[in-house]
């Protein structure tokens, strides 16, 4: 279910990058489900060898190369893809900005990472009563 929400809202921010960036074209709804799904494969296998390849620009430019990897990511699925036009690098680092910020935003707001206590902890929490006598919370 986690896997969906997020395709769904890396479709929404495609869409919305769409609509508020001159040059990025989707044709239709079903193109960017398409797009969202390439561009989520394309982040979980070649993004993380871009950035090694690059970690040291990384570091020097404090990780704002990064933005330029997503740009260059944006234009590979939208030459993978047709019915999704991204026209030139500087739209499509627009583009990727909106995309990501889009989707940090939604994953943040959404999308609840749920920490569970294990059942028999090998640690018991105290905390100091009022009396200064130790007790379990």
């Amino acid at each position: 279910m986690l896997i969906i929400t997020r395709w769904l809202i890396i479709t929404a921010a495609i869409l919305l990058a769409s609509w508020v960036v001159p040059g990025i074209t989707v044709e239709s709804v079903f193109t960017a489900i398409f797009a969202a799904a390439i561009l989520g494969l394309i982040n979980v296998f070649i993004k993380p060898v871009l950035i090694i390849f690059t970690l040291p620009l990384n570091i020097l430019t404090l990780g704002i190369f990064t933005f330029f990897i997503n740009a260059f990511l944006l234009q590979l699925v939208a030459y993978m893809i047709s019915g999704f036009e991204v026209k030139g690098f500087l739209v499509a680092f627009v583009g990727a900005l909106i995309i990501s910020l889009v989707s940090w935003l939604a994953n943040h707001f959404i999308v609840h990472h749920k920490v569970e206590k294990p059942q028999n902890p090998d640690y018991i929490d105290m905390k100091k009563g009022d009396d200064d006598k130790w007790r379990q919370p």
